[in-house]
């Protein structure tokens, strides 16, 4: 924490804080609530379902905004629930396999390009097949998704591993080749650079040397969304991914993020991602499908972000803790 700097904020400061619509943000961290763990949280999780006539004063006479800082700026971007075409078996038209999580190959994992080129071949891994490696990697960027199957049925994905190369971003690369400006990326721009140059397309996934496994969560009704760090469905634009070396999961923070379509609400940390790192960084699901994705896509704002925390637990991130009003183990 040395290099973090801790403010307490007042719910006076804010912005826009008293119009969001708590009630809906109370159900959200009810979802979550009972999986998090320390004394602090396990009572003011037993207290969330007498709150829910003033969500608000529950939020207000139970935590404590937190600002945490690390000398970075603050980043919002998106993230979705991919919704793509795929059959469980190949064909000339679906040739792609989406694997399964396979055990660690003796001789190191492969890259992307290493996989690609038939590292997993006739391993059994295949949970499906779909057609376009473009569509798949955006699928494993976002870490889970749908596979819609021939007469209506599809399959859910969730994360089940990675390959342990290191992220590396195909925006970053087109910004240092000269193709674009950094704030001319997105993954609208990404997927136009991949689809019009061939065969430089496929190299440039190859660009990222991770790779994403998944496994089947068809349990999860289709209405709900896709599982989150928690094992629970994260919501549409109230759950957030965060780092969690610096947020608990499942904790309340409150976004305020800037750009062309600002967005002042109190979401809930139900989700981690690669690149997401930092005290000042979150990603926030948009819902299911390619309006949702057209939606994530675009974002890449700043503002900033505000842990709610118990308050004990609050005045004890303090660099001179001094004893504070409300309950808890700290």
């Amino acid at each position: 924490m040395a290099d973090r700097q801790i403010s307490l904020l007042d719910f006076e400061d804010l912005s826009g804080w008293a119009e969001d619509d708590h009630a809906a943000a109370l159900d959200v961290f009810l979802s979550t609530c009972g999986d998090m763990r320390g004394a602090d949280w396990s009572a003011l999780c037993a207290l969330g379902d007498a709150a829910r006539s003033d969500p608000r004063a529950f939020f207000e006479h139970a935590f404590r905004p937190v600002l945490i800082e690390d000398g970075a700026d603050m980043l919002f971007t998106g993230y979705y629930e991919p919704e793509i075409r795929g059959d469980r078996f190949p064909s000339a038209y679906y040739s792609i396999p989406v694997y399964r999580l396979p055990d660690p190959p003796e001789a190191g994992w492969p890259t992307r390009q290493e996989i690609d080129e038939g590292a997993f071949d006739g391993q059994g891994l295949e949970i499906a097949w779909v057609h376009d490696p473009l569509d798949l990697f955006f699928l494993q960027i976002q870490g889970s998704g749908r596979i819609s199957l021939p007469g209506g049925d599809a399959i859910r994905l969730g994360f089940a591993g990675a390959n342990g190369h290191p992220y590396a971003s195909l925006g970053q690369e087109l910004v240092a080749r000269g193709e674009y400006e950094p704030h001319q990326v997105s993954a609208d721009v990404i997927r136009s650079w991949v689809r019009r140059n061939g065969e430089d397309g496929r190299a440039l996934l190859w660009h990222n040397p991770s790779y994403v496994f998944f496994r089947e969560v068809n349990e999860v009704p289709p209405e709900r969304g896709p599982l989150g760090a928690m094992n629970r469905s994260v919501t549409p634009l109230r759950s957030i991914a965060v780092d969690p070396s610096v947020y608990q999961l499942g904790a309340p923070v409150w976004i305020e993020k800037a750009g062309a379509d600002p967005m002042a609400r109190l979401m809930i940390a139900q989700d981690t991602g690669s690149a997401i790192t930092g005290a000042q960084r979150a990603d926030i699901f948009y819902g299911t499908g390619a309006a949702a994705g057209a939606l994530a896509g675009r974002i890449r704002d700043g503002g900033r972000m505000v842990a709610l925390l118990p308050i004990q637990r609050a005045y004890a991130m303090l660099p001179d803790p001094v004893p504070g009003p409300g309950s808890g183990d700290g």
